[in-house]
């Protein structure tokens, strides 16, 4: 089939690509610039590549129309007025399969784990959060009035190697693994208990790609791409300080003490709202449905991307 990934060099398409062309496909990457995937493979070779910045063409949506693909797996989009565009758009073609990525953000607090995919009573805690659910609303609406082929993919935190991961105190700086590193102390929030939900890009990928595959039974839903576990920040800690070698030393503060600890207040709030929506998800409805098995564990997928950091010298040892 002739399918159009819109964000093809990032975490998710540095994997779907190869996926798909070497599953036969015919694949156009759309890309805003000249940036390189994370991993080479010779399958890009094989890839129409097309630079094309949604946010400076007019008639973005018209033109990937125009190009006439029968699947349309779109990474970037976070805007419910893109995703209107976009159905408007394909809705004239012979598209037969829209993929939309839409985020763990979407599912806002858990209340009753696991967390359900299909639940149309998310309530998002930001605004990225609240534009994908829109777009999940919107497509699924689509589907069941006008049989608009779409299908709505939420990925986990993606992690691998290459990119920057959600660290033990649950936001992007790279300090918690070095103290860890260097046999520190390392403080958590509250005790310790709010969970993090890691998944390879190639598992994300892959989620994509059954979907894919496995057409009828992907229309109309909404799927979690996980990796099927959770840790929780104190055992992501205790599991740092065995990889590094080191004897745990982990602490805990109440919320506005370890703040001031943190003593950033953007880095504070980025934790905020990872915690907040700490849950579990099960994968149950992808096995079944796709025959999605991920091929890495939430800590062997930590562990490469840890790794990363250290052969690229982001962390000293």
């Amino acid at each position: 089939m002739k399918v159009v990934v819109i964000g093809a060099s990032g975490h998710i398409g540095t994997y779907l690509v190869p996926m798909l062309i070497n599953g036969g496909h015919e694949v156009t990457s759309i890309t805003r610039g000249i940036a390189k995937p994370y991993e080479d493979d010779a399958a890009w070779e094989k890839v129409n590549a097309v630079q094309m910045d949604r946010t400076k063409e007019l008639d973005f949506a018209v033109k990937i129309a125009e190009m006439k693909p029968e699947v349309v797996v779109d990474l970037i989009n976070f805007d419910i007025k893109d995703t209107d565009a976009m159905v408007m758009a394909l809705k004239k073609t012979q598209c037969r399969h829209y993929l939309f990525c839409s985020s763990c953000w979407a599912h806002g607090r858990a209340e009753v784990m696991p967390f359900k995919p299909d639940d149309e009573k998310k309530e998002p805690l930001d605004e990225y959060g609240k534009q994908k659910f829109k777009s999940e609303l919107y497509l699924k609406e689509r589907y069941r009035r006008e049989g608009f082929p779409a299908t709505i993919i939420m990925p986990g935190q993606i992690s691998g190697p290459g990119w920057t991961i959600m660290n033990p105190w649950a936001n992007k700086t790279v300090l918690p693994f070095q103290k860890i590193a260097d046999g520190e102390e390392l403080l958590l929030p509250n005790f310790g208990m709010e969970t993090l939900h890691h998944v390879h890009g190639y598992d994300v990928a892959q989620c994509f790609f059954k979907a894919i595959e496995h057409r009828k039974q992907a229309l109309g839903e909404t799927f979690d791409a996980v990796s099927g576990g959770s840790i929780t920040l104190y055992g992501y800690a205790k599991l740092m300080y065995e990889f590094f070698g080191k004897e745990p030393r982990i602490g805990f503060l109440p919320w506005k003490e370890w703040c001031d600890y943190v003593g950033d207040p953007k880095e504070c709030e980025d934790t905020y709202f990872h915690i907040a929506r700490s849950g579990f998800y099960s994968i149950d409805k992808e096995e079944k449905l796709l025959d999605y098995h991920p091929k890495f564990t939430n800590t062997e997928t930590i562990k490469i991307a840890v790794q990363s950091y250290i052969d690229r010298g982001v962390i000293k040892i």
